[in-house]
């Protein structure tokens, strides 16, 4: 392993060495058959520069070194211990070790997640605490932390790589895991309650790294991945470090907290490096295709970015359709788009669009999502261009040129020609192989393409069960094994399309108002950007729940508060008819979960109890 090094690091290619798409029994399976090779992961500075590298075999090595003293410790099978999961190479390190002890690596969020010091140290003691772990690994820099939110608890260790270390422990024989045991927790983001620990068994891992990498990214020899998405959220964990490792891919990586500060980092590491491969939510292409300038721009080559992957929150097409104008000087391929469902109960993946299709989007009447008629009906009584509630995939581009041929078709227009609103809803894809999909109605009943419901699943890959909760596990995964995964959506020709969280709706007069929609419209304004509101439903007179938005403001003069509260409820309402109720609240109070994401419950929450201050209510 080396540090501050001039050289490339790890390479993208590795001759005569025979790919394998995660085809193991185990974790330590796949690292083993990874080290065998020469590819390896690559850590940069908020600059771009190479600061740690390391070869699979230099990990492995490492790995099961560190595993072993893990036994001479005194953790037994099945034990957890918790890692802060900074991204850095002590922590993949230590979570591949846990391995060759049968131990449980229980990644742990970084306090860049929460409002601040006291409001981590209480997330991370409970976290600790609810996973009963044994052994606590941290960063230097966050062990003071680290330290207190153990205080409550009975641990082996707690402390950085340093202090373990210094225990001089001897080698004990390695514990190997079988095929059905866990191999780790992955803490949900969830946003109702606190964050469940979801266990995730071998075979579940690698049968879903193996599809992720096989049908959905297709990896080749001359792929390699950049990303700077958290080690403790399943998709920077699974999508963009285990499923690489289990097939045997280079991966370049920038810290979250480095990325927040200097996005476009991301982008020339894609440029200098040819990266093939890499995902984000949608907001990281926003703030990219935002903050770009002519300069960096004519420094960028994307020409070799083939797997353009968006996941973790609701796929915005408008968003996308900018990104593509903006960096389409710099070699950026629509057809590159690859627009995927997924969920941490079902370890990271659910669905893919084909490779080279792009995007794709659904015009639906807004009728249809605000819970006023059913599809099925809508298409009898009207259609979109003559095709129905799909007329719009079918053909209807809106204008723009890159039309059917490359498989991006918009339509950005709030109203159609004949008046009646819609909204484009992405197609997410076609289910993994192993997993079965339903959308069912409220009662149960399975429903046909085009009519809204709630999306199940069920396949190899789908979680055991939240740990040590088995009445949480019991209501939303059924004895036969299929799980409910909290989402809204349809089928349409084999594809799936997602339209919301059942947990966020707003339902006001009997009908459904989804937050994602009244936040988009605010964040049309100047000075607004995403994260900044959340939507919620408040107490309104008697008990009849209003719409109401919680905005950051950054304005301290009284009448310009006045007026910027009074154009977000002007903006709403022009996009979306629904009038709400304007909270305006001070920067950065806004909650959000381990993962990054606005956490809607928990603002409500903190507003109705007090702990959030409001500065005007319009």
């Amino acid at each position: 392993m080396v540090k501050k090094s001039m050289i490339e690091g790890a390479p993208t290619k590795d001759e005569n060495f025979t790919r394998r798409y995660a085809d193991f029994e185990t974790l330590v399976d796949a690292l083993e058959y990874a080290a065998s090779g020469c590819r390896g992961l690559n850590f940069y500075s908020a600059r771009g520069e190479l600061d740690v590298h390391a070869s699979y075999t230099e990990i492995r090595d490492r790995a099961k070194s560190i595993g072993q003293r893990l036994v001479t410790l005194g953790l037994k099978p099945g034990d957890r211990m918790a890692l802060i999961a900074e991204t850095s190479l002590d922590f993949v390190c230590y979570f591949l070790a846990t391995q060759y002890a049968s131990v449980l690596p229980v990644p742990m969020p970084l306090p860049t997640s929460f409002g601040g010091r006291d409001s981590y140290i209480q997330q991370l003691e409970r976290q600790l605490l609810s996973c009963g772990a044994s052994a606590v690994i941290t960063p230097d820099n966050m062990k003071e932390m680290v330290v207190e939110a153990a205080k409550s608890g009975n641990y082996l260790f707690v402390g950085s790589d340093a202090d373990f270390n210094a225990l001089n422990l001897d080698l004990s024989v390695p514990v190997l895991p079988k095929t059905d045991d866990v191999a780790y927790l992955q803490y949900s983001s969830g946003s109702t309650r606190f964050p469940h620990g979801i266990a995730i068994t071998h075979k579940s891992l690698l049968s879903n790294c193996g599809g992720i990498g096989k049908i959905g990214m297709n990896l080749s020899d001359d792929d390699r991945c950049v990303s700077w998405l958290p080690f403790y959220h399943d998709m920077g964990l699974v999508g963009t470090f285990l499923t690489p490792l289990t097939c045997q891919v280079t991966v370049d990586y920038l810290a979250t907290e480095n990325f927040a500060r200097r996005p476009l980092t991301w982008l020339n590491l894609m440029s200098r490096n040819k990266g093939t491969v890499s995902y984000s939510p949608t907001f990281g292409y926003d703030i990219c295709a935002r903050r770009v300038g002519k300069d960096a721009l004519a420094k960028l080559d994307l020409s070799s970015w083939r797997v353009a992957g968006i996941g973790g929150d609701m796929i915005r097409p408008d968003v996308m359709h900018h990104f593509e104008e903006v960096f389409a000087d710099a070699g950026f391929k629509p057809q590159a788009f690859v627009p995927s469902y997924g969920l941490a109960e079902t370890t990271l993946a659910v669905s893919f669009m084909p490779l080279g299709t792009g995007i794709v989007t659904d015009k639906v009447d807004e009728r249809i999502l605000n819970g006023e008629l059913t599809l099925e009906i809508a298409n009898q009584s009207h259609s979109v261009n003559g095709n129905g509630a799909n007329g719009h995939a079918n053909g209807h581009s809106n204008g723009h040129s890159n039309g059917a041929a490359n498989g991006h078709i918009f339509s950005t227009a709030a109203n159609d020609e004949d008046g009646m609103r819609y909204r484009d809803v992405v197609n997410c894809g076609v289910p993994l192989p192993e997993f079965e999909l339903e959308i069912r109605s409220d009662d149960g009943q399975l429903l046909p393409d085009r009519a809204i419901g709630k999306v199940f699943v069920r396949g190899q890959s789908v979680m055991t069960g939240y740990y040590n909760d088995p009445e949480t596990t019991d209501a939303v995964l059924s004895k036969d094994g299929w799980l409910d995964t909290g989402d809204m959506g349809y089928m349409l020709d084999g594809s799936l399309y997602i339209i919301g969280r059942i947990k966020d709706m707003i339902i006001v007069n009997g009908r459904n108002h989804w937050p994602q929609d009244i936040e988009w419209a605010a964040e049309q304004l100047p000075g607004l950007r995403n994260g900044d509101i959340a939507a919620v439903s408040l107490p309104g007179e008697g008990a009849e729940e209003v719409p109401a938005v919680l905005v950051h403001c950054r304005q301290r003069d009284p009448e310009e508060r006045k007026q910027f509260a009074d154009d977000i409820k002007a903006k709403i309402q022009q996009e979306t008819g629904v009038q709400v109720r304007i909270e305006l609240v001070p920067p950065r109070t806004l909650p959000r979960t381990s993962s990054g994401k606005l956490s809607r419950s928990k603002a409500r929450q903190q507003f109705l109890n007090g702990g959030m201050m409001s500065l005007l209510a319009v």
